[in-house]
């Protein structure tokens, strides 16, 4: 009797975890369903907004795009981290879900750049920022809420939800993007039904803030706040002393670079390099992406319960290590499996560049403004959209450049001082040269499905989802723990934010810019490596530890 007294005393309290850990991570979900739905559709965003630019030009300004929605996210984390630590965590989070909600509908209904030309691109860049102002305070409400509700030792399983709810927005987005494509066609969908996605999210919206609004304050921050010990001044004590700052620093260099670069790279630019590079179609990358993110999604979970059991270090230590050694083995084996034809290519005919080094300019134009007239700034422009790889050589002072694509040499004129309109069509002109020059060399135009070993692919993938899993299963609960509770949204957010938006958010765009220029498809992978890297350093010498520590301090 007195044991069916226990449980039923318990009841209550596991039933009121769930309620919580299920409407926090719900909102997460659609939040990054938002952002995620963006991130997805780089190619027809650029198509849409940037019609102005070059192709290429194009896609590097949409995924720079991506990236600004990342840029605003630490000033969110000040924001609502202010809030969060002095009024309340349910009412920071709540706001968050609203403001991200009504941007993402509003990119939905926005005019393209032929309906209203300039004005297009700058109302979207308007919305990413509102979406990443309300991202930045809502990733660290919901950890809080949650780990502050959750018992001692399952803390980091609870809070894992939380990170699942990422791998829920972005299955969320990859399926219904790929539904309304696969339900109107690819002309269709790149002329209207890319807008179904963001429309779609004004459901979720209602749907969120029906569940949020259900929810009571954090019993911890309800504790402290009844005994006044709420803090006035929440910058001040968490960068302004250095215990605390030594802190955030430690958190920012130990696991948030780390984070940003492995997930996104894992999950982001995944996406990018299968169709940018290997030219697998939408579709099939929508698919493999779908059954990974699917398969992460009881990732999360169960390294966050591992680290309930033998400490959240060892296991954000091994996810990092794994993405750090799989890196480049991984994207070269990407490819053999999903366009072995492009492998083989590269391989017995490789393509050289040889220029004057003073004829050449790095291809890197987010903004659209270099007009790469040089020879040898076609050349590379034209290599650039082709998406192949390619080899530098210092050419003859003073002559134009050439490409050799095997022991074939395909000279490129030079177009400085032409009229635009003659500039045009000369670079027009050799595009369709190399074009006829690398299909007659072998290089695929597309991957060959028939050639395709997906299951191989996806064994690929399930690599960077175990490590990206293992990283950030276990983060919210090491990030609670790491801060005291007076300053823990403020301390806690900006340095998530900073990692996962500076170093994260714009692992595509520079990876990409980084190809372009180098020339090597796999030259973008050092970004990542670089910030891994370092990161597994200051995890292994200078993370504490924080396991099983109070909250409620």
């Amino acid at each position: 009797m007195a044991q069916t007294a226990a449980d039923g005393a318990q009841a209550p309290k596991e039933t009121s975890l769930r309620t919580v850990v299920v409407a926090s991570s719900a909102g997460t979900a659609f939040e990054w369903y938002d952002f995620f739905v963006f991130g997805s559709l780089t190619g027809v965003i650029s198509k849409t907004f940037f019609t102005g630019l070059s192709p290429t030009a194009g896609l590097l300004a949409a995924l720079a795009l991506f990236g600004t929605g990342f840029l605003f996210r630490p000033l969110g984390a000040l924001i609502f981290g202010r809030i969060g630590d002095r009024s309340g965590r349910k009412g920071a989070f709540l706001i968050t879900v609203i403001m991200m909600g009504g941007a993402t509908f509003a990119i939905g209904l926005l005019p393209s750049y032929a309906q209203a030309g300039i004005l297009a691109p700058i109302l979207l860049i308007l919305m990413r920022i509102v979406q990443g102002i309300a991202l930045g305070g809502e990733y660290g409400g919901a950890a809080i809420y949650v780990a502050e509700h959750a018992e001692t030792h399952n803390r980091g399983q609870a809070t894992a939800w939380i990170q699942t709810s990422a791998a829920f927005g972005l299955f969320g987005a990859l399926l219904v993007i790929l539904g309304t494509r696969l339900a109107v066609g690819p002309e269709v969908f790149d002329a209207w039904g890319w807008r179904v996605p963001f429309l779609f999210s004004a459901g979720l919206l209602a749907v969120s803030i029906w569940m949020r609004l259900k929810l009571s304050e954090s019993p911890t921050f309800t504790k402290m706040k009844a005994e006044g010990g709420a803090s006035a001044h929440p910058y001040r004590e968490a960068f302004g002393e250095w215990p605390h700052l030594k802190l955030v620093l430690i958190a920012l260099g130990s696991i948030m670079t780390a984070q940003g670069a492995v997930w996104y790279t894992a999950f982001f630019y995944v996406q990018t390099f299968m169709e940018r590079f290997l030219k697998v179609a939408p579709e099939t990358i929508n698919l493999l992406m779908l059954s990974a993110v699917a398969a992460s999604a009881v990732c999360y979970v169960l390294f966050g319960w591992l680290s309930d059991r033998v400490g959240r270090k060892p296991v954000m230590l091994f996810g990092m290590t794994l993405m750090l050694v799989a890196y480049f083995p991984a994207f070269h084996l990407l490819a053999q499996t999903l366009n072995p034809a492009l492998a083989e290519a590269e391989a017995r005919t490789p393509i050289v560049v040889m220029a004057d080094p003073a004829d050449c300019s790095l291809q890197f134009d987010p903004v659209g403004k270099a007009s790469f007239v040089s020879s040898c700034d076609i050349a590379k422009s034209a290599l650039a959209g082709a998406g192949v790889s390619y080899q530098n050589q210092a050419g003859p002072v003073g002559q134009p450049a050439v490409v050799r694509i095997g022991e074939a040499a395909l000279p490129a004129a030079d177009a400085r001082g032409l009229p635009a309109a003659q500039a045009a069509a000369l670079k027009a002109g050799f595009d369709g040269q190399l074009k006829a020059g690398l299909t007659a060399a072998g290089y695929p135009a597309m991957a060959d499905p028939a050639r395709m070993n997906l299951f191989g692919a996806f064994g690929v993938l399930m690599i960077f989802v175990i490590a990206a899993t293992a990283l950030y299963g276990p983060i919210a609960a090491c990030l609670v723990e790491l801060f005291p509770t007076r300053i823990r949204y403020t301390a806690l957010s900006l340095p998530y934010h900073i990692g996962t938006g500076w170093v994260g958010g714009f692992v595509p765009f520079t990876a990409f810019a980084i190809v372009t220029a180098v020339g090597n498809i796999y030259s973008g992978l050092w970004y990542p490596v670089a910030f891994t890297a370092f990161a597994v350093l200051v995890c292994a010498f200078l993370l504490p530890e924080t396991r099983g520590r109070p909250l409620d301090r």
